[in-house]
């Protein structure tokens, strides 16, 4: 065998072209652009909507830094199917820090202009679902490790590694983020809970008719989250951090009132009439407890279980008294909730609370925010928005396209193995670029293609 010259009508990521039509059909580029406003004074070159979509691509392709924009830029067939060309590493830096607080809120506001684009293209059925459904706004944090001492805009977290926090707003059924902030990994996300949940709500698509529930946990718990969710309209349910007040009304449950939980095994809920002092009328409490047998319970006094169990039984169970502990937790809510049947439903419900974890762990993992390749924190905003713009593309794509029917929703690498980085050989011809795809494979995207240039083109 020989090998011959490169061939540079081949790339290996011929899915672009997927990409840049579901970008066309929804004006994405034009709907940042409106609201980034100018990033430079000259009007040549990229513009900040260009830079945003160039960066989400990349990192579709599964590019985790921005070095990884001039790998891709060698590419000079995916290049011709990219809905934009895609910046030099240090160029898309160097703009990146120009987006100053004005411009980086109208990359937030984007979302809820794309949120009702996107709605109005959706299936009926799917588009009634969300529409009349009562939407789940979920809040949480994920820490992103960093390294270097130039790095500015992060600190050390308590578990001393050194990190920034993005802290994420999504609607739980669309896995979209709605609104984001990025801290360092020291500061406290409570203070901004209730600034952020306004700032998500208002990018809900205005066709969502039925009123929110709000759902975090215990590092959310905080009045003014509770008192901003009951002035917009919603209903919330926060994880509250164990007190003495939270055991006491854990003891003045009588044992007839527990229920046994939806799909956890060994798992009783009950409701308690205690309230934190300032929060919203109608507010009371969910309690669950799980049974830990007593030979599971671990005597390192560091153990995270230990803390769930009431100290009382935690010595009974390690002095081999008793067989068993109850494990507990706490949810304070507001939720009208008939027991016991409603109370099993809502601790249910608030379980779900997990599926944000995922989309985190996907905007990590299968985009690039598990880094921030930037000394400069405006730099690393950017990038997070980009990797929250990628999240965007993909479920967007999957839900238009109807991708996500044929087994469930694909997260990032999935998606980038089955329809992204997919080889083709682009071609020009009399002025139109043909793309040849090999055989012996799924072919999803011809179809896919196929769906996307059936939608309405954006107005």
């Amino acid at each position: 065998m020989r090998v011959g010259p490169s061939d540079r009508s081949l790339t290996g990521m011929a899915g672009l072209a997927a990409v840049a039509e579901l970008v066309d059909r929804l004006g994405v580029v034009e709907v940042l652009d409106d609201q980034i406003g100018p990033v430079k004074r000259r009007a040549r070159g990229l513009s900040g909507g260009e830079l945003l979509v160039g960066l989400a691509s990349a990192q579709l392709a599964g590019q985790a830094s921005m070095s990884g924009l001039d790998r891709l830029r060698l590419d000079e067939a995916g290049g011709l199917l990219a809905v934009v060309p895609f910046a030099p590493s240090r160029t898309a830096a160097r703009l990146s820090g120009r987006f100053g607080p004005v411009a980086l809120s109208g990359v937030e506001a984007t979302v809820g202009v794309l949120a009702g684009r996107w709605l109005s293209r959706l299936p009926g059925q799917r588009r009634a679902e969300l529409v009349t459904g009562r939407p789940t706004i979920d809040l949480d944090s994920s820490d992103v490790e960093v390294f270097g001492r130039g790095k500015r805009g992060v600190a050390y977290t308590y578990e001393g590694k050194k990190a920034g926090r993005p802290l994420l707003a999504s609607w739980a059924r669309t896995g979209l983020v709605l609104a984001a902030d990025l801290l360092a990994g020291d500061q406290d996300v409570r203070p901004r809970a209730a600034g952020l949940l306004t700032r998500a709500l208002a990018n809900l698509p205005a066709a969502v008719c039925a009123p929110p529930l709000v759902r975090a946990d215990s590092g959310f718990f905080t009045g003014d989250l509770a008192r901003a969710a009951v002035t917009a309209g919603a209903d919330f349910a926060v994880a509250a951090p164990r007190n003495s007040a939270l055991w006491r009304a854990y003891g003045a449950v009588p044992e007839k009132a527990w229920t046994d939980a939806r799909d956890m095994t060994g798992a009783q809920v009950a409701a308690s009439g205690y309230a934190p002092a300032g929060w919203p009328p109608g507010t009371y409490t969910i309690i669950r407890r799980v049974k830990v047998p007593a030979g599971e319970i671990s005597t390192d006094p560091r153990s995270r279980r230990r803390r769930t169990i009431p100290k009382d039984q935690l010595t009974l169970a390690l002095e081999g008294v008793a067989d068993h502990a109850w494990a507990v937790s706490f949810i304070v809510t507001n939720i009208p909730a008939d027991e016991p049947d409603g109370i099993v439903a809502v601790e249910h419900w608030f379980r779900g609370r997990a599926d944000i974890e995922t989309q985190i762990k996907d905007v990590k993992l299968g985009a690039g925010l598990r880094h921030l390749p930037s000394a400069d924190p405006a730099v690393n905003t950017v990038w997070m928005w980009a990797a929250i713009l990628a999240g965007w593309l993909s479920t967007l794509f999957q839900s238009l396209t109807g991708f996500d029917q044929r087994a469930g929703r694909a997260h990032g690498d999935r998606l980038r193995h089955e329809l992204i980085n997919i080889p083709g050989r682009v071609i020009r011809h009399a002025g139109t670029l043909t793309l040849r795809l090999p055989p012996g494979r799924d072919q999803h995207l011809p179809g896919a293609l196929e769906r996307l240039r059936a939608l309405p083109a954006a107005g």
